[in-house]
């Protein structure tokens, strides 16, 4: 399962409303360390599907949800639980870095 795009209008019904934990990346097209992130997070995508769900909001076209968060600076990664949010990171990890702070907060 790849990655899913996600909107300010979607953020609830994809994110909040979830049945299985989501993790939320906040990146841009512009954004470097957020272009290094996106190929680790479709693997682990894939890789995790059925117990985490990584969806993907562009900053630019969608700025309330990461407003809404508080977000300062991407990437930003959030995870919600239960449409709670659990646990946040900021910038760029490597992919085994990545996967062991998603598996620690399922």
């Amino acid at each position: 399962m790849a990655t899913v795009a996600v909107t300010d209008d979607t953020f609830d019904a994809e994110v909040k409303n979830s049945d299985i934990p989501v993790v939320v990346d906040f990146w841009a097209e512009w954004c470097g360390p957020c272009k290094q992130i996106g190929p680790s997070l479709e693997e682990l995508s894939t890789e995790m599907a059925g117990k985490v769900k990584i969806v993907k909001v562009d900053v630019d076209s969608n700025p309330n949800s990461a407003a809404a968060l508080g977000v300062r600076g991407i990437p930003a990664l959030f995870m919600f639980k239960d449409g709670q949010v659990v646990s946040n990171r900021a910038g760029a990890a490597p992919k085994a870095a990545l996967q062991s702070w998603i598996e620690g907060e399922l």
